[in-house]
Parts: structure tokens; sequence; C-alpha cells
């Protein structure tokens, strides 16, 4: 059965939270320390394990204490990278530790309107994160974890100190995070940071989706303490448990299980466009998804498809008697309450009269919210409900340097980790270009693709995906 791991953050997640709740919930420490001891970095930090209670509930408290603080602020991606790929872990655990830092480095370049490769690591580069980020993924591998899910988390408030000086909480870097992510997030009256730019992503990049529990057997709980003293117990708790209903992501390709970022709304047209990829992508004269698609003789399956499935829910009703004007408005609502796609049809209705067809798709866990503001901001008095299945591409977005200037793109990989399926510059920042140097747009556009193309011709496709 497939094994999920259920991230609960009533106060938030950071590095060390995760650490504490991966050790509690039962990997031996002298386990983790020894894979841990791969990096090199032994003589860099002091690792410290305690127990603690908070209003009177036991936790694991994990602090790491660095010894030489000359490290901080002057690692590179580049330099990450390398320190992970030498380091000879499980195969699961190095895919998910770069895709971690990957993520970080594309937020982080989006704040500071940088490219990805000119991002100077400053906290999240330090090594403490190093070791709270490749733990948590060596804790998850350790657990068999197939599947990571994420609750919404708090936003906290007030301001934290950091390499920049200080600055509004969520820090850019986590708001850009939890953006990409269309993380669902609500204020628990909390002044505090309570979402640390690690721990934004690691939920972010290994969740498969953000939202209330899933059905499953629950087997193990996890208590990891966080740093500040709350009004309420500060603790992330990690369920542990095997799904009651296989899940389609549970059937094959082990290594790519609990890197799927799932849950995610973009504009309905992006997502009507991962919806609709199509078999021809498996034929040979693709012949950079051969390795996906392996000839019948290969131990792989030949059927497998790009990109990943997961459950979502199509809410349709229709509607002859509601003002136009009622529909902009509800568009942008419906997207905020968590819709992946909204769409509308031209349908004719009983009595002659023309009408529209509503239809919303959205993850289960969004379905009450968006039936709620059907009910409140339209005349239907009822809605259909159908549960369906999507094939969905992972998504990266990344800034490319073009001749008139520096243009956002986005890729659809068919794995995590690619090749490429399609790349799509963003339209208005192409079209504001053309218009500043008097040009046509798709001038602009083509320049920015083959920008992109030699970009993810590099040995790995930028890991800032999602699904």
């Amino acid at each position: 059965m497939e094994k999920i791991a259920y991230f609960d953050c009533p106060t938030g997640i950071a590095g060390n939270m995760c650490l504490g709740a991966i050790l509690a919930a039962g990997m031996p420490l002298g386990d983790l320390l020894a894979q841990l001891e791969r990096l090199g970095l032994g003589d860099e930090y002091e690792f410290t394990v305690a127990q603690v209670r908070l209003q009177e509930q036991a936790a694991t408290a994990v602090t790491i204490k660095l010894v030489r603080d000359a490290i901080q602020g002057h690692r590179h991606l580049s330099g990450i990278e390398a320190l992970i790929q030498q380091a000879n872990f499980p195969p699961r655990v190095t895919d998910w530790s770069l895709a971690i830092f990957r993520e970080l480095a594309a937020a982080e370049a989006a704040v500071h309107g940088i490219p990805t490769d000119q991002v100077h690591f400053h906290e999240v580069g330090a090594t403490d994160a190093l070791i709270d980020v490749v733990g948590t993924c060596l804790g998850l591998d350790w657990l068999g974890v197939d599947r990571v899910v994420c609750s919404p988390l708090p936003v906290g408030g007030g301001t934290v100190k950091a390499a920049h000086g200080r600055l509004p909480v969520p820090a850019p870097a986590v708001l850009e995070l939890l953006r990409r992510a269309r993380v669902p997030i609500y204020s628990n009256g909390i002044d505090k940071e309570l979402v640390t730019p690690t721990g934004a992503a690691i939920a972010t990049t290994l969740s498969q989706h953000f939202g209330s529990p899933p059905a499953m057997t629950l087997e193990q709980v996890g208590l990891g303490a966080g740093s500040h003293d709350l009004p309420i117990p500060n603790i992330l708790r990690l369920w542990i448990g095997t799904a009651t209903q296989p899940s389609p992501m549970a059937h094959g390709h082990h290594q790519e299980k609990g890197q799927t970022n799932h849950r995610h709304g973009h504009s309905h047209s992006e997502h009507q466009h991962s919806e609709h990829q199509h078999s021809e992508h498996q034929h040979s004269e693709h012949p950079h998804l051969e390795h996906l698609y392996p000839q019948p003789d290969s131990p792989q399956s030949p059927q497998m498809p790009p990109g990943h499935s997961e459950s979502a829910v199509e809410l349709q009703t229709q509607l002859d008697d509601l003002s136009p004007q009622a529909i902009g408005y509800l568009y942008d609502g419906l997207f905020q309450a968590g819709a992946l796609d909204v769409f509308t049809q031209a349908i004719g209705m009983k009595k002659n009269r023309p009408g529209i067809l509503l239809t919303v798709i959205c993850h289960p866990s969004h379905v009450n919210a968006c039936q709620a503001l059907l009910f409140a901001e339209t005349t239907t008095l009822g809605i259909r409900i159908t549960p369906q299945q999507r094939q969905t591409l992972y998504r990266t977005w990344q800034s490319v340097i073009t001749a008139y200037g520096p243009v956002q793109v986005k890729a659809g990989l068919a794995t995590p980790h690619g090749p490429i399926v399609n790349l799509q510059p963003e339209y208005e920042t192409c079209a504001q270009l053309a218009r500043h140097h008097g040009i046509g747009w798709k001038r602009v556009q083509w320049a920015a693709i083959a920008a992109a193309q030699a970009l993810y011709t590099e040995p790995y496709a930028p890991k800032n995906w999602r699904a």
C-alpha cells in the first residue's frame, strides 16, 4: 500500500521542526547522523536533540549550531548541488534535496529580479539549511514515504531580521514560494515568523497537495518542536500512514514518489494546456523523450504518460438569469478560493432562453469553498459534482535573458527532472518589450524560446517545478 506523510502545521513549518518530527516518527538518530556525514560538513555544525514539553505536550527539538560562521552567505546553487551530488545518497534523497534548493533559488531569483545562477544564498545557503533539507529527505526516504501532503499554512506576522535587513513576515522568498505553489494560507493571529524559507521550500517542493489529511490508516506520529515560545504549542505534527485506497501515484517509478507538487492553480488557460497532452509525445520523432518511453522489450512500461495523475472535482451549473458582469467578478473569487480552472460555454436553455454553462475545476479540498461562492454570487439553485482524474505536466518558471530584456518562460516537464515537453514565454512581458523596442512581439517570443532551449539543454532541468 502507498505510504503517506502528512505535515500538520498549526504553527507553521521550519527545517529544524521537520527534523524533530522525522526523529520522533522513528528514524534512529545514529542513522541520520551517519548519512549526513556524507556531506562532508561535520566540522561546520553541532547537531543537538532534546526532548521538550510545550504546553504539556512532549516533542523533539533539533538545534543546528554553526561552528564556522564564515560559511554563511558564501554558497551558491552550484556549490550546494555539488555537495549533495557527491554524497552518494539514495536516489530519491538526492533528487528531493536538489529540487528543494532549486525551488529556493527560483524564488530568490524572482524576488531579486536576477537569473537563478546569480542568486547569492544567505540564510538558505548556510550549513544549517543543508542539514535541514537533506536530513528531512533522508528521513522521508527512511520512513518509506511515497506521497507527501501538507496542511494549509499560517502566514505569521511582524518582521524578521535577515541578511538584507529587517523584512516583513512572510519574508519575500517565502511569499514567492507560497504564491508559486498556490498554497492555501491563513492568519492564526500570531505575529512571528512561522514559515521559514527552508520550511516553505520543503513543503512546496515535496507536497503533492495542500489541504485536509488524506484518507489513510495512521501508523506513526512525530512531533517536532519549533524555537519560538507561542500562545499555542509550537509543534509540527508529522502523520505517517498507509492509504486506504491505492493512489494513481503509487504504481511504478518509485523514485518519483513524493516529488509531485499537486495542488496548484494557475490561469485557466495554462491548466487547459496541461490537461490536453497527447500520446504523440511518445513517438520516436521526439528523441528527447525516448528514455521516458522505452521500447516494448524494456522492463519499464511503455504506456507511462508524461506528467502525473491527481484527483480533481468538476463543479457545473447552468445560468440564464445572471448578469454577465457577475461572471467576471465570480472568476476572480473562484481562483482565490482555490479553483484550478474556470470557464463558460454558451448554451440554449428551457423556454428558448440563451444561457451559460459555468464549469469550475478544483481539488477535492477546495470543493466546499468554491460551492459556497457559487451559491453566494450566482442565481443557481443546484450544482453538479463530478470526481475526476487529471494528468498534468510538472511546471517550472525560469527567467531568461534576451537581447530585448529578461523574460519569464514557463516549461512543461515530462518528469520533475525533464525532459521539456512545452515552452511558453510570458505574453505580457513579451508584449511590453516589443512595444518598448518598436518590434513585433513574436520576435521577442522567439528570442525567449531560443534562450530557454539553450538553458534547458543543461544536464538537468531547473527544479522549481510544480504540477
